[in-house]
């Protein structure tokens, strides 16, 4: 029997540089029976030409300023003619020809709502973030032992089940987290395929972890499940930063990358800051101000992220 179609949703901004090896790895794939939709959000880089070459079967360009990934997810999911949709960052490349069929795969038992795939740094990522992808998606990943990991740099979703719900378009942070906890909330599962591999990272700025860290803060704050002060400088800052400190210069010595160590405790500083601040800004908006209480489903209430410290740095650079 054939393998049944496949809609391969890319969101792009920008990225042309790993475009020009991503676009030819999707040739490359021996699962051949997919469709590409892209949404770009208004590249300057030559990203359009790139993308047009390779004949998409819907190419949607929209305004950066339009761009909120959950509104962009789901029309791409209305344009998908296949009952498996699979999501690929511009800027995540696959390993080899076998990225695609394990995504696929995972998503013909009806239980499976989501599947997510490995992603292995890039040979230029700096130690910090290596870290982040080691204790995300490596061999012994911690991120196995929390409550509720995701990501959706590279991932698929059964479009039965998104037609139910759908992607909340009204946060810009955290939707793929909140939409995969929805998911189990309902009893289906969310599926880890280690055999499907990208390379994807980003090098952020100690200014660009700030700001990550701090849109990552405020959505945390609609759905922390404790009282306001006990997310706290002392406990969420200060400790929490002497922690990463600690398990960073471990990382940096196991791998022979010591001499960055200061710059990981640097990054790791703007991330506690970053975090705080988001936090205190988005408890006003959701909890004081009365205007934005039921921006979220409940389900988040019932299901408060406990790894969204590490969604920001496994996402694509944050649009416009």
């Amino acid at each position: 029997m054939s393998d049944p179609l496949a809609s391969i949703i890319m969101r792009s901004f920008n990225e042309g540089w790993a475009l020009r090896e991503t676009l030819p790895a999707l040739q490359a794939q021996e699962y051949r029976r997919w469709e590409l939709i892209v949404i770009d959000s208004g590249s300057t880089d030559g990203s359009v030409e790139l993308i047009r070459r390779h004949a998409p079967r819907h190419f949607i360009q929209i305004a950066p300023g339009d761009y909120k990934p959950g509104r962009v997810m789901n029309h791409g999911l209305r344009l998908a003619r296949a009952e498996h949709a699979i999501f690929l960052n511009a800027d995540a490349t696959p390993q080899g020809p076998n990225w695609l069929r394990p995504l696929v795969t995972a998503l013909f038992d009806p239980r499976s709502a989501a599947v997510f795939g490995r992603q292995i740094p890039r040979p230029d990522c700096q130690a910090v973030f290596a870290r982040d992808y080691e204790r995300c998606f490596g061999p012994n990943r911690e991120s196995a032992r929390w409550e509720h990991f995701f990501s959706m740099v590279s991932s698929g979703v059964r479009k039965e089940i998104w037609a139910k719900r759908g992607f909340n378009e009204t946060i810009q942070y955290s939707e793929d987290d909140e939409y995969t906890r929805w998911c189990r909330a309902q009893g289906y599962r969310v599926v880890y395929a280690p055999e499907s591999v990208v390379a994807h990272s980003h090098n952020y700025t100690p200014a660009q972890a700030y700001k990550r860290s701090f849109g990552e803060g405020r959505a945390l704050a609609a759905v922390w499940p404790e009282a306001r002060v006990d997310f706290n400088w002392l406990r969420s800052v200060l400790c929490g930063w002497v922690n990463d400190a600690r398990r960073d210069l471990h990382f940096c010595a196991h791998t022979g990358r010591l001499p960055e160590w200061p710059h990981a405790m640097r990054i790791r500083w703007e991330q506690r800051r970053g975090r705080l601040a988001g936090f205190r800004e988005g408890w006003t908006a959701y909890r004081e101000s009365g205007a934005g209480g039921a921006i979220l489903p409940p389900i988040w209430a019932e299901c408060p992220p406990a790894a969204s410290a590490f969604k920001g740095l496994l996402h694509g650079a944050a649009r416009p």
